[in-house]
């Protein structure tokens, strides 16, 4: 178990700034909890919100000063560039058509980005982000906060080092029922720009939560996309974007997959689950119980890897925070990212290299999961042809 920010050598804290999740944002809230967590983030400076009366009282809430308190996240970037003091690195937590906008200014700027998935609205944006990213120098990384589960990571570890032997059936699946009625009609903001096809992009379920069932499978996996067939469906009569997602896919190297998110789910709350099974043995997990790991090694009886007991390795200790038996999830795995983000961050700014063990998706990641909500829909268009991301 790994307590972390405890070093009593800490470096300074890194300057953070925050694009988006002004007053009652539930998003940008996780954000700020997140980075704060381990100590090594300070937020500085932030354009919370584009009406100036929100932006004001919402960065007067957090502390900030007067003056840097933001209605544009463009002056934000102009300004905290120029100053001593400015920020290095921020966090952007719009709703997805501003993502792609935001990230350009702070990237241009040579400033990191730290930004909620997806990674943008559009797949065009998307590739055009990854060519700045990767000519600014700046990290950027993306917020897929079940990747920073010490089980996921455990998963993972297990998969490279052979334990299932050759991968072959890849099962995803996030179901919810919270949009199993219109609620974008009655104003609720979470549901209202999640069913907006301006805000959202053209997949609705499908990029809300389908792209963490999938990144999932890709980040414990290790395996290549490279068709699949898709039917999107809308059941909520007069919503303007899927509810409803199933998923075949094909993997380079041969395995198979299937995916199944869903928003209408009657029953379901945060149903994140993955199997995976090889020639060699099987593994579960849901996110509900995220602390568990199930494996089966081919012929034997099925064992329980707990995040903090027999069975679990380095890589799920080294995310893990407290003893064996108590709670963590959904806060601490964004807080891992953080936390990851922040090493390769003061690395940077010391002029060394990222350590080797620091990982979190990248905006290739990002990439990767536009493309497959792309795909996604250019299928269900075309009655769940095969196509390719």
């Amino acid at each position: 178990m790994t307590i972390k920010g405890s070093s009593e050598n800490r470096p300074a804290r890194i300057r953070l700034g925050m694009v988006g999740g002004g007053k009652d944002a539930f998003i940008g809230a996780v954000h700020r909890i997140a980075a704060r967590l381990d100590d090594q983030f300070e937020l500085v400076a932030g354009a919370l919100s584009s009406t100036t009366e929100k932006a004001q009282e919402s960065g007067r809430l957090l502390g900030l000063a007067d003056d840097r308190i933001y209605t544009s996240f463009r002056d934000m970037a102009i300004r905290e560039n120029r100053i001593k003091g400015g920020i290095e690195a921020v966090a952007i937590v719009t709703p997805n058509h501003m993502h792609y906008q935001a990230a350009r200014e702070f990237l241009k700027r040579g400033i990191h980005v730290i930004c909620d998935k997806p990674l943008t609205s559009t797949l065009p944006d998307a590739k055009k982000l990854a060519a700045l990213a990767e000519q600014s120098g700046a990290l950027f990384v993306l917020t897929h906060n079940y990747t920073g589960y010490p089980m996921i990571r455990q998963a993972r570890d297990m998969v490279r080092r052979g334990e299932l032997g050759e991968i072959r059936v890849v099962q995803a699946e996030y179901a919810q029922d919270w949009l199993a009625e219109p609620l974008e009609r009655s104003g609720l903001k979470q549901a209202e720009w999640r069913t907006d096809p301006e805000r959202s992009g053209a997949g609705g379920c499908v990029g809300d939560i389908g792209t963490h069932a999938f990144n999932l499978a890709s980040f414990v996996t290790g395996l290549q996309l490279e068709s699949l067939s898709a039917d999107l469906h809308t059941f909520v009569e007069g919503r303007a974007l899927d509810d409803n997602v199933h998923v075949m896919m094909r993997f380079a190297g041969g395995a198979k997959g299937m995916l199944w998110s869903s928003q209408v789910a009657t029953g379901n709350e945060n149903a994140l689950t993955l199997r995976v099974y090889g020639s060699k043995g099987g593994i579960e997990w849901a996110q509900e119980e995220p602390n568990k790991l199930w494996f089966t090694p081919l012929g034997e009886p099925k064992r329980l890897i707990t995040r903090a007991g027999a069975g679990a390795g380095e890589a799920a200790a080294r995310m893990s925070r407290v003893p064996a038996g108590h709670p963590e999830g959904y806060l601490e795995g964004f807080a891992n990212i953080y936390a990851e983000a922040a090493r390769a961050i003061i690395a940077k700014r010391n002029g060394e290299t990222i350590p080797n063990d620091v990982i979190f998706p990248t905006v290739q990641d990002g990439v990767a999961g536009v493309a497959f909500v792309d795909a996604c829909v250019r299928s269900s268009k075309r009655n769940a042809a095969w196509v390719t991301p």
